[in-house]
């Protein structure tokens, strides 16, 4: 029976397979957190921030709606956590970053 079912099966998951593909915007988003801001956040579904006072990223929607980050995130966030840097991001990378915020929602 599995026989039968596995060619079935193997082409669900080619077909959905690029549904969960990160987008590029993404990927760069993540690229960036992982090189800007994983020092101190977790920029993960699951593990703690380094920096026990940096958020994780993955419940930053739940005190922000996302969007409303990209102000801050363009004038510099300086209201974060006590050590955290000064950062300004060009418009690209607002959106790329906030494109991957949305995936840990």
């Amino acid at each position: 029976m599995l026989r039968f079912a596995l060619p079935y099966i193997l082409v669900t998951l080619l077909l959905t397979a690029p549904a969960f593909a990160a987008s590029p915007a993404e990927q760069r988003g993540k690229s960036y957190a992982q090189s800007h801001c994983a020092r101190c956040h977790s920029i993960d579904r699951e593990t703690n921030s380094p920096l026990r006072i940096a958020p994780p990223f993955r419940t930053l929607h739940l005190r922000y709606p996302i969007e409303t980050l990209a102000e801050a995130l363009a004038e510099g966030i300086s209201t974060g956590h006590p050590a955290m840097p000064s950062a300004e991001l060009d418009p690209d990378q607002i959106h790329d970053l906030l494109s991957y915020l949305k995936t840990l929602e």
